[in-house]
């Protein structure tokens, strides 16, 4: 077996001749088994809570505060990936590595004991901050053992990890939100504690197997205190006015306060990087280079498309198609076998030819592609449409990660390789967690208009009404919830007003006809003429009836319609208590939860569309990305021969306009 990074020979120099790689092949593979260990603890998380986060919503009675759980996840795991990355650069990877992955488990721990998603969000914050490690610096450690073009070789064991995870994952969490209770602790609750032994094993083979190379140095560290403090105070207030902007609104005190401080702290940090240069968290010098702002750029708006959008497919499976949540993780498993299928395919073809230049431009067209097919969604549509969706966009995805990654790497010089990658992610990561505050917050702002347009169809209320006010469907038990949430606010009224009618008829006849066969057949005769029965001697509506329940709705649903579109989504029937809990609808009639689907599907179908703007701008830009040439070794190899400033990594550098 061939030993890997192999030096490249000065012309003429004996001493580079006899030069050995800093690292042979079975050592790469003990450090990427640690790094698959981690890599799988953090994917498993991803996709078991993704599949559960619906259960976990209802059961704590808040699916519309889901944003605070993911976005507190996203917002600790972002702030904290470039200070893992400058901290590693100066401290070495494995030390973050391992406090990263302990400090997830702990996490982990703390969400399992949740009474409410605001506990929640807090201690996924908390178990975000271990997984900002996680995201950053297995990409950097690859980067420091691996040449671009080898990197190929050995993707596919992570490829591997991730397709295991995505595939058990949500089996795992199905089965685990599923069960009322597993060890006499609520199922869902295992969600986060199955990460606890999980996390224990990584921790166990990345201290055994996660060793690197270390290179002295002489230089004493620099720590920028003042840069990690302001990238917090720049981007709590700017992410918290994101998601709860629409509650606040828009111009409140809270919500420009928030605007102002964000603001400030942006503006603090400029300055402080600037002035601590090489020891910032993020170098300024990394913007000088045309290639890393461009990859930047283009990872925010892949993150802020794919994070954010891709969020509400969960939950329309398991809403809008009535999928569980078992179901509705392997149903994502198109999505996932595009990601493969495309990673796998573009490594080899940068690892033969060494370009890569084409694969941001068709990437960013099969994501476009697969949000055009998403904004076609109806609750009609079959499953498979949705998955032809998802297929495209994890061929899309598949390409950018890589390509992006390998850019923003080869564009710095050896000595900046963490800081690059930690900035990178960074970046794409505020995207991610911008992308999924806004649209979720957006998703669920206009959920109750879209509802109520979609209850104001003439056609839906029709069938729903009929359906509601029919006891036998009213009175099922698989529908008590969705008429209690939606319909019984709607029918209740109706029908005590078309009795208080009745009553007065009845009251009208009786105290004019005198009791007996006049009476009667004066009774029936007003009954026949409104279309209703004689019951107990008074009128009434026998909406077992079909013929008379179908002519009061026939009465009803103009003035229903023309109450809600002048009310403009403000009926009490789509409440922002309606999306709280939505467990209701597991089961129910389908003709008195499609106007509440209905709503949804438009709902996600506009977030689908945003994703799809963002995209199509990225798709422009990815046309004048200028990548660098793949560099020929590893950056510890690079810095093991001492060739940083070789003529090759000075043109690399002169390319990329960075400093070496």
């Amino acid at each position: 077996m061939s030993d890997v990074s192999a030096p490249t020979r000065a012309h003429g120099s004996s001493e580079a001749a006899s030069r050995k790689p800093v690292m042979t092949h079975r050592q790469i593979l003990l450090v990427i088994y640690g790094l698959m260990a981690g890599m799988f603890l953090s994917a498993l998380d991803q996709t078991v809570v993704g599949t559960a986060i619906r259960t976990i919503g209802d059961d704590l009675h808040g699916l519309n505060q889901q944003a605070w759980v993911t976005t507190a996840y996203l917002i600790a795991s972002t702030i904290t990936t470039p200070i893992y990355g400058k901290l590693s650069d100066i401290f070495g990877r494995r030390p973050l590595y391992i406090f990263g992955i302990s400090v997830f488990i702990v996490g982990s721990l703390l969400s399992s004991f949740s009474s409410s998603m605001i506990m929640l969000a807090a201690f996924r914050g908390f178990q975000g901050i271990g997984a900002g490690a996680l995201m950053s610096l297995p990409l950097a450690i690859m980067g420091d053992i691996l040449a671009p073009r080898e990197r190929a070789k050995y993707q596919g064991y992570f490829l591997a990890v991730f397709g295991i995870s995505s595939v058990i994952g949500p089996l795992i969490g199905g089965v685990f939100s599923g069960a009322s209770q597993i060890l006499f602790i609520t199922g869902w609750r295992w969600v986060f504690l199955i990460n606890v032994p999980i996390g224990i094993v990584a921790l166990l083979m990345v201290i055994a197997f996660l060793h690197l190379p270390k290179f002295d140095k002489k230089a004493k560290p620099v720590i920028d205190w003042w840069g990690a403090s302001l990238v917090i105070v720049t981007l709590v207030p700017l992410l918290l006015a994101a998601e709860q902007g629409r509650t606040w609104g828009w111009t409140s005190v809270g919500t420009i306060a928030c605007f102002v401080l964000g603001g400030l702290g942006l503006i603090g940090f400029l300055i402080v990087e600037t002035v601590m240069k090489d020891n910032a968290i993020i170098p300024l010098k990394l913007f000088r280079s045309g290639v890393f702002s461009m990859a930047t750029l283009l990872g925010f708006l892949v993150g802020f498309a794919m994070f954010g959008a891709m969020l509400t497919i969960p939950l329309y499976l398991q809403i809008v198609t009535g999928l569980t949540p078992t179901e509705s993780g392997f149903a994502t498993l198109p999505m996932i076998g595009g990601l493969m299928i495309s990673s796998i395919v573009s490594g080899q073809i940068v690892s033969r030819t060494g370009r890569y230049r084409i694969f941001p431009v068709i990437g960013t067209a099969f994501t476009a592609v697969g949000y055009v097919v998403l904004t076609f969604m109806t609750i009609d549509k079959p499953l498979w449409f949705l998955m032809i969706g998802m297929f495209f966009i994890g061929l899309g995805i598949g390409q950018l990660m890589q390509t992006i990654t390998l850019a923003s790497q080869n564009s710095v010089a050896p000595r900046d390789m963490g800081v690059a990658t930690s900035s990178a992610t960074f970046f794409r990561q505020i995207g991610g967690t911008l992308g999924t505050a806004v649209l979720l917050s957006v998703l669920f702002s206009i959920l109750g208009g879209n509802i109520a347009s979609a209850t104001a169809n003439k056609t839906d209320l029709t069938s729903a009404l009929n359906a509601a006010m029919n006891p036998a469907v009213a009175t099922a038990s698989e529908n008590k919830g969705v008429m209690k949430q939606i319909w019984t606010p709607i029918v209740s009224p109706i029908e005590k007003s078309i009795q208080a009618n009745l009553d007065k008829a009845t009251t009208q006849i009786t105290s004019q006809v005198p009791a007996g066969p006049a009476q009667t057949a004066a009774l029936q005769a007003a009954a026949t003429k409104a279309n209703a029965s004689v019951i107990d001697g008074k009128l009434a509506i026998d909406y077992s009836n079909a013929s008379q329940r179908q002519a009061v709705v026939k009465e009803v649903a103009p003035t229903i319609i023309k109450q809600i579109n002048k009310s403009s989504g403000s009926s009490s029937a789509t409440s922002t208590s309606d999306t709280s809990d939505t467990s209701y609808l597991n089961g129910a009639d389908k003709r008195l939860t499609r106007p509440f689907l209905t709503g949804f599907n438009n709902s996600a179908v506009t977030i689908y569309w945003v994703g799809l703007a963002v995209i199509l701008l990225a798709f422009v830009l990815s046309w004048f990305f200028k990548v660098p040439p793949l560099r020929k070794q590893s950056a510890l190899q690079e810095v093991a021969d001492g060739q940083p400033a070789t003529a090759e990594v000075q043109t690399q550098a002169a390319i990329a306009g960075v400093e070496v």
